[in-house]
């Protein structure tokens, strides 16, 4: 077996979790051989590089052995190498560290959880009662 189609490796190695989601990947632009980016039906050879962004990062993966049949996580290693850089993970990290601070429109409010998160994050900004103000009656 010298080259393998790039949506079935990436499967077999566990990189995405159906063949489908694979193919979808390849045809949205989200992975690249060497910065361009390639179709479903593209064939590996050993020793390419191939990069995979899954927002907010991008992954890279070094082609060790080809197949073309899903195998056990135990031996994944085995077929490739994750060459992604570290300020690739130090990006994933900030983000895991802003939370929902980052919401994006049209994402609806917080759950019970979330806003807790995002208060104890950013602090409360208005009292428990939720005014600013007391009354006296």
């Amino acid at each position: 077996m010298e080259e393998v189609r790039i949506d079935k490796w990436m499967w077999a190695t566990r990189i995405f979790k159906t063949r489908t989601i694979a193919a979808e990947a390849c045809k949205k632009g989200r992975i690249t051989i060497g910065g361009i980016t390639v179709k479903p039906s593209r064939t590996i050879k050993v020793g390419d590089v191939i990069d995979v962004r899954k927002l907010p990062v991008t992954y890279s993966f070094k082609v060790l052995a080809l197949t073309e049949k899903r195998m056990g996580a135990k031996l994944v290693p085995g077929y490739l190498e994750n060459v992604t850089t570290p300020d690739q993970y130090e990006i994933l990290e900030l983000n895991k560290i802003s939370g929902f601070v980052n919401r994006s429109k049209g994402m609806g409010r917080p759950t019970k959880k979330g806003r807790r998160e995002l208060e104890q994050f950013t602090g409360p900004e208005f009292d428990s009662d939720g005014f600013d103000f007391e009354f006296d009656f």
